[in-house]
């Protein structure tokens, strides 16, 4: 029964670094645990489905929950392994009765004063497997703090990325392009621009897919708004006389069904064509 605990705080320190690793390292993956977590806080605070604003709080409240979540599945897996082993195979300080001192909040202190490296000394490891693994959820500690900095300064970047985009999207239109105007060598190099801004978001949205659930608002920042003006253009340009306006379309339809590609297969699952996908990813967050 002692090593059935111990096994099951193992299981759960394993399945915390495989959700920790398919989110943070393997950017073809989503990690289980964190989209459950990210989604279900979506569906609930989402743009028409809560109070005015309350869409804007999902990614932070997200992030800050999946590392909770991280945090303290690591400190009760570890604390799992050294219950069963109390007293008996730890060293307490004089202090100390380790008699009174064996229950399971006993074993999370251990667990959450070695992950946090406090190295306190007060109780301590004292069987020759145990002091291999105490270390090892040390190292577990830091890495998860050196890993949600990088997750945290990874995100914001892609947002930035995809809101000037918007941004961009927003001025072409307010500038009043006419396909005229657009039929020449600086229109193709709008649209070709346009492509390469496009695929940065595409990555972004494969490497860092919890930034879908950062709501950019209804002003001119949200690309879900802005992103059937980008559809707009690349039709535009098929019907143009210029050589090089054609090839440019071209090339921002294929970047636009990559995006759209990524959207429905992560997130959206429609199964429909480009522009229901990007419709939806418009209403999705709160468009029309």
């Amino acid at each position: 029964m002692e090593w059935l605990v111990t096994l099951t705080g193992a299981a759960m320190v394993l399945i915390i670094l495989r959700d920790l690793f398919h989110t943070l390292w393997h950017p073809t993956r989503h990690g289980g645990l964190s989209r459950i977590v990210m989604t279900g806080l979506w569906r609930l605070l989402s743009p028409g489905r809560a109070v005015r604003g309350a869409a804007g709080l999902v990614g932070p409240l997200g992030m800050v929950g999946v590392v909770v979540m991280w945090a303290g599945g690591v400190a009760v897996g570890w604390a799992l392994v050294y219950w069963p082993h109390l007293p008996e195979g730890f060293a307490f300080s004089s202090a100390l009765d380790p008699a009174a001192h064996s229950g399971p909040v006993d074993a999370l202190y251990i667990s959450l004063v070695i992950v946090a490296t406090l190295g306190l000394g007060d109780i301590a490891p004292a069987e020759g497997w145990l002091r291999v693994v105490a270390p090892l959820e040390a190292l577990v500690g830091f890495a998860l703090l050196t890993a949600t900095v990088s997750w945290v300064l990874g995100i914001y970047p892609a947002l930035a990325r995809r809101r000037a985009l918007a941004l961009r999207l927003r001025h072409l239109r307010r500038a009043g392009l006419t396909p005229q105007r657009l039929d020449s060598d600086s229109g193709a190099a709008v649209l070709d621009g346009l492509a390469g801004e496009i695929a940065r978001v595409c990555v972004d949205f494969t490497q860092y897919p919890e930034s879908y659930y950062f709501h950019d608002g209804p002003g001119d920042a949200s690309l879900a708004r802005a992103i059937g003006y980008a559809a707009e253009l690349a039709e535009q340009a098929q019907g143009a006389q210029h050589a090089g306006m054609r090839l440019a379309g071209s090339v921002l339809g294929v970047a636009l069904d990559d995006l759209a590609a990524v959207l429905d297969d992560r997130f959206l699952h429609t199964g429909a064509d480009r522009r229901q996908i990007l419709t939806a990813y418009a209403h999705d967050h709160g468009g029309h």
